[in-house]
């Protein structure tokens, strides 16, 4: 079973465990999710739910997803994503998931879009030393340098380490752990940081 939820980055804190210790923690508002479609190996090739997250009108949905909800009798969301499962797990269309899915101490991994940086130089974007700043170094401190070849084979090769827009990539970061769980308010609060702005769509994974 690989179940997760669907959730919403709140912000960073922080918390003192029972020894005064400070942890660094990223609040986390995840779910509640209604299951929207069981998907099987009979039907689709592979076992997976599709959860949906946050209940939206008919006016802000497309006509072929307000078909696709209620094909499945369910109400609208804006936001869905799959979770593998196993074939055997006794999980239905309809069921909602809450933080009751995940344990204080468990360690989950956390899916998001970074923040966008823009575009940047190689030196913010792959940690480049840059020119020294003397002997002749004439508007050019923040420069690649050489990037391409000779007469042969006089092109740059692919991957190589260029200029270019920064951040807004799927990130996953593994191994968090869960130190905090408020049931009343749906928040699930992990160490460290997590990938994403404040109010960005993340993932929770088990």
């Amino acid at each position: 079973m690989m179940l997760g939820l669907i959730g919403k980055k709140i912000g960073m804190s922080q918390i003192f465990d029972d020894n005064g210790k400070v942890i660094p923690v990223t609040i986390i508002k995840a779910g509640p999710c209604t299951i929207v479609q069981r998907k099987s190996i009979d039907t689709d090739g592979y076992s997976s739910v599709q959860l949906g997250y946050e209940e939206i009108p008919d006016r802000k949905t497309a006509k072929p997803q307000q078909g696709h909800f209620k094909k499945y009798q369910v109400a609208n969301f804006r936001y869905l994503k799959e979770f593998k499962i196993l074939e055997t797990d006794e999980i239905n269309t309809g069921d909602v998931l809450d933080v009751e899915l995940f344990k204080v101490n468990e360690i989950i991994k956390v899916t998001g879009i970074s923040k966008g940086k823009g575009f940047q130089g190689v030196v913010k974007k792959h940690g480049f030393a840059g020119f020294i700043h003397s002997h002749g170094t004439h508007e050019s401190f923040r420069g690649p340098g050489s990037v391409g070849q000779s007469s042969q084979p006089s092109r740059i090769f692919k991957g190589h380490r260029m200029p270019g827009q920064m951040g807004s990539d799927q990130v996953t970061v593994k191994s968090i752990k869960i130190i905090k769980i408020d049931k009343e308010n749906n928040l699930v609060l992990v160490k460290g940081a997590i990938p994403g702005s404040r109010n960005s769509i993340v993932y929770l994974s088990k």
